[in-house]
């Protein structure tokens, strides 16, 4: 089905090409420009988007064995992320439940247990607390119920998901609305992590606003990717989750059945991944794909480039890669954030109550919408939202 879906979407496009349009929003959207800046907006985004919904942390090629682990920091959040003895994804709040310092001091490795370095509490890769020093002595307490704080963790389409909030019931798959499937067609289970790089840019949005827009294109990125690039843009989405591309990037498929149209070229274009992920390249090299969170302060953010290569570890082209790296250095930090850190500044000025998004700006326009309805959603209304998403929150269908 999914396959059927990647033709459609194709089909589509060359359809757009042919008749000279692009797929239109049907108004303008105002944005609030204070949005981007007040500090108690900024609290509740990260509280009630970050903290809520299932985040995209890690790649399954990272942690492909049993006792494998990732201890990382997610907005304010300790957190390791570890493959159990049966092979199962899982993850935990990283804190021993006896005074709350961290069971793991490293960013990764192997393990056969977790132990607090603090009193040497012991636990095993399920959470669960088997060893208290000097238990006799310590007094009577039951283990079973002092196991480290799990949190909701899934393996999907070669990534790594995890809800920071342990009470969840927004299950992975629906938060996906079948966007999963889709995902599975980039084939991230097959890549491994080539390279990685960090840049620091301005508010989350801010930075944000830039993965889901070609708009902005030809114009800023004149000298880096250069004039020719399509500001055209046409916007699929899966609930809050959008696939960017643009009519003219199929010519090569003209004339040929659709059953031997190949996937890498029908994937092209940007997948994004709500709230913070953006999947670009992959066609004819590795993928770049960015994870942005929000920085200590509303006007911060700060994003890790992976570069997911297919070839093996040996095999990667490294001269190759740096070149490309540095690329997107140009074009992301000294282009994409320098401007951003920019607009950051003037809007905090206040001087203009809104920011405009227009009709041809599908995906920024949705982007907002759904921030501002899941500010306004209680934690057990989620599911339920999910499941009956408003007209509203939608691209319009066309496929």
């Amino acid at each position: 089905m999914s396959r059927e879906q990647l033709i459609a979407m194709t089909r589509r496009e060359m359809d757009n090409q042919q008749h000279n349009r692009i797929d239109l929003m049907p108004d303008v959207l105002q944005v609030p420009t204070a949005d981007y800046y007040d500090a108690d907006r900024w609290r509740r985004e990260v509280d009630r988007v970050f903290k809520r919904v299932p985040l995209a942390l890690a790649f399954a090629s990272q942690i492909p064995e049993p006792g494998d682990f990732l201890a990382i920091e997610v907005v304010g959040t300790p957190l390791i992320i570890v493959r159990d003895d049966e092979g199962k994804i899982r993850a935990f709040v990283n804190q021993c439940s006896h005074r709350g310092n961290y069971v793991t001091n490293e960013a990764s490795g192997n393990v056969k247990s977790f132990r607090c370095n603090y009193h040497a509490w012991n636990y095993n890769l399920r959470g669960d607390l088997i060893n208290i020093l000097d238990e006799r002595n310590f007094g009577e307490v039951d283990k079973s119920c002092l196991g480290l704080t799990a949190l909701p963790a899934a393996e999907r389409a070669g990534m790594i998901w995890v809800t920071l909030n342990p009470e969840s019931t927004l299950d992975i798959d629906l938060f996906l609305n079948g966007y999963g499937k889709m995902l599975e067609h980039l084939r991230l289970a097959e890549t491994h992590v080539a390279g990685q790089q960090v840049l620091e840019g301005p508010n989350w949005k801010v930075a944000y606003d830039g993965y889901r827009d070609f708009y902005h294109l030809p114009v800023l990125h004149a000298s880096s990717i250069g004039r020719e690039s399509t500001p055209k843009a046409d916007y699929y989405s899966w609930g809050p989750h959008v696939r960017v591309t643009a009519p003219g990037r199929f010519d090569d498929l003209e004339g040929l059945p659709e059953a031997q149209w190949p996937e890498r070229l029908m994937k092209s274009g940007v997948w994004t991944i709500f709230p913070n992920i953006s999947i670009a390249g992959g066609v004819t090299g590795p993928y770049m794909i960015s994870q942005m969170f929000p920085g200590k302060s509303p006007g911060e953010s700060t994003t890790t480039q992976y570069f997911a290569a297919f070839e093996s570890p040996d095999e990667v082209d490294q001269q190759g890669l740096k070149a490309y790296m540095s690329l997107m250095v140009d074009v992301v930090r000294d282009e994409d954030y320098y401007t951003g850190l920019r607009v950051q500044k003037a809007l905090a000025t206040g001087a203009k109550k809104y920011s405009m998004f227009g009709r041809n700006e599908g995906g920024g326009q949705l982007f907002h919408r759904w921030i501002d309805t899941l500010l306004e959603t209680n934690d057990e209304d989620l599911p339920d939202l999910f499941n009956n998403i408003p007209e509203h929150l939608r691209v319009p269908d066309k496929v």
